[in-house]
């Protein structure tokens, strides 16, 4: 598969499939949801557009790696989380509502705010004097089209074909994990000598990287007073981020695999954490389900 081919073609399709799936999934009333309960909201918010490219930029200055490992960890900060971590907040017990909330906001804000910290970082780590650039308008022009068109698309099927939007949805998701390890297979064989090296560099860093954010989602939610359900949803908000769209920055946008290594072996990684998550939530709602009858009784 040519490189022009995958980052020009495939990776826009399949992350606009993926933002279509998600689309389809949601209703305006998932929006307004902020108004319910606003602290948990801005919490999580901040939790991931403020805490963890904050998190992300001292792992890459602390941690030894190349210039464009460190750029694609900060793109990887950067990204809204995923449309996975909804389903695996479902499978945690934690909030779904506002896990569905936070993925919807945190999705239109990056628009904006990837471009602008993006080009920050990237002057940063790989010099004002490289040869590509992240070009502010275009790129939210660029992430608009692959992101909050197919989510807009996928909302209005929603609101006028309901039951075609529950089959579609089916089809988008299989068809988008399918897509996402062909990417994923293609950038681990071409940088296959390479591959060695990355991991030393890369996978300290998405191991930090990872813990950490959901460490602090967890306990920042729980300094607030927020309840566990919720504290368990913006812990995943933060750690299952949208590796597919951070591909298609590095790969695609920026046009360097080796920048995408990151977003590649953190959407693996993610999982490991979020399967953590699930067995701790569901063993947390199960132990308060056993108190809540005992205190019933006293």
């Amino acid at each position: 598969m040519e490189a022009s081919f995958l980052s020009a073609v495939v990776l826009p399709i399949a992350l606009a499939i993926i933002m279509l799936g998600m689309g389809l999934s949601l209703v305006p009333e998932d929006f307004q949801r902020v108004k319910k309960y606003p602290k948990a909201v801005s919490i999580g918010l901040i939790s991931q557009l403020v805490f963890l490219p904050m998190i992300g930029f001292v792992i890459a200055k602390v941690v030894p790696m190349q210039p464009a490992i460190a750029m694609g960890l900060m793109i990887v900060a950067l990204c809204p989380g995923g449309v996975s971590s909804n389903i695996i907040t479902f499978l945690a017990k934690g909030d779904v509502a506002l896990s569905v909330t936070l993925t919807a906001f945190s999705s239109v804000i990056t628009v904006f705010t990837i471009p602008v910290l993006g080009n920050l970082a990237y002057q940063h780590f790989i010099g004002q004097t490289a040869a590509i650039a992240l070009p502010i308008g275009a790129t939210i022009v660029q992430i608009f089209l692959m992101t909050l068109l197919p989510i807009g698309l996928g909302m209005g099927v929603r609101q006028i074909f309901p039951e075609m939007a529950r089959r579609l949805e089916k089809v988008t998701s299989s068809l988008a994990v399918a897509l996402l390890a062909a990417i994923i297979l293609v950038l681990i064989i071409r940088e296959w000598n390479r591959i060695p090296g990355f991991i030393l560099q890369v996978g300290v860093g998405v191991v930090l990287l990872n813990t950490i954010s959901m460490l602090v989602g967890f306990y920042v939610s729980k300094l607030f007073n927020l309840n566990s359900p919720q504290q368990i949803c913006i812990a995943i908000e933060v750690g299952i981020q949208n590796g597919t769209l951070a591909i298609a920055i590095t790969a695609g946008l920026l046009n360097n695999p080796e920048m995408a290594i990151p977003a590649a072996i953190y959407s693996l990684f993610m999982n490991v954490t979020g399967l953590i998550a699930i067995s701790y939530g569901r063993k947390l709602a199960a132990t308060k389900s056993l108190q809540q009858p005992l205190e019933s009784k006293v």
